[in-house]
């Protein structure tokens, strides 16, 4: 989603407000919007804390900064600053989390943000947007330029099938219909299950929905009747139990009364094997590859 991400910042690079920080991370992506935003990109270098301060102090004076890095360099190692810096004082600074989940592959555990929305949530006035698709980019960026609140954008990898339409940006989107469970798959993870739900006939496959936007502050109709028409609910998502989509989803479900018959969650289990290996290697570790996640609603 790289690519998505810089060109559709470059379309915004004319807003005098816009400033783009990065944590001397971005090469071989992010040159265009260096060459469009000249002075106004700035390279942080490898420290991440002070990023998000300037950044906080810049919003505070009206710019509007997005910072960059690898994930868990920049929820995890400058939290404090988010915490102290930005959420306290709710200032619209977007920050940009790149590889989420697994996505940073043989890198290893350091490069793995699996914690990271739950943990972001916690923050007050948090938001959190989690594009699926390629095409949902220019979408997401665009809402973001005006919004009011701390943002954290998640990127991850595209996985639409090839040569397929995808739908347009929606918080909750429904992939397909069927009549065999109802999935619910966070962010690029819809991407393979959309492609292989379709493959499948009807009484086979399940109904298939996306989330992108957290936290959830209103469940569907349409969900909701789906969740009570089938009798099993798999919430799927590239992070760990605690701060999970799932846990938010079972809360705001049992709240209503609105209960499916089985509930299961395939999540981010860490390293069952105590290797490092892929993404897709990590993902088929933990359940979460496209099968897997089908046979949970059997």
């Amino acid at each position: 989603m790289r690519r998505a991400f810089c060109d559709s910042l470059v379309r915004n690079s004319h807003r005098d407000e816009f400033v783009f920080l990065t944590g001397d991370l971005g090469y071989g992506a992010l040159e265009p919007l260096r060459a469009s935003l000249g002075a106004r990109f700035i390279n942080a270098g490898v420290a991440e804390q002070n990023m998000v301060s300037v950044a906080a102090g810049m919003a505070r004076n009206g710019t509007r900064p997005w910072v960059y890095s690898i994930a868990p360099f920049l929820y995890a190692r400058a939290f404090e600053q988010i915490r102290n810096d930005v959420c306290m004082h709710r200032l619209p600074v977007v920050m940009v989390g790149n590889g989420g989940g697994y996505g940073y592959g043989v890198m290893g555990a350091t490069h793995h943000a699996l914690e990271d929305y739950g943990v972001l949530l916690t923050l007050s006035g948090m938001r959190v947007m989690i594009p699926a698709f390629d095409s949902d980019v220019p979408s997401v960026v665009d809402q973001l330029f005006a919004t009011s609140s701390p943002t954290y954008l998640r990127l991850g990898l595209s996985e639409e099938p090839k040569g397929w339409s995808t739908p347009p940006f929606a918080g909750w989107r429904k992939m397909c219909s069927g009549s065999k469970g109802t999935i619910v798959a966070v962010g690029p993870l819809a991407g393979g299950l959309w492609g292989l739900c379709e493959s499948l006939a009807s009484h086979e496959r399940p109904n298939l929905w996306c989330v992108s936007e957290l936290p959830i502050n209103e469940l569907p109709k349409m969900f909701l009747e789906d969740v009570r028409g089938t009798a099993v609910l798999c919430v799927a998502e590239e992070h760990v139990a605690s701060g999970s989509v799932g846990s938010s989803l079972a809360s705001q479900l049992g709240a209503i009364g609105c209960w499916p018959k089985r509930f299961v969650q395939r999540l981010a289990i860490g390293y069952p094997s105590g290797r490092y290996g892929s993404q897709q290697f990590h993902r088929r570790e933990c359940g979460l590859d496209p099968a897997a996640i089908l046979a949970s609603v059997d």
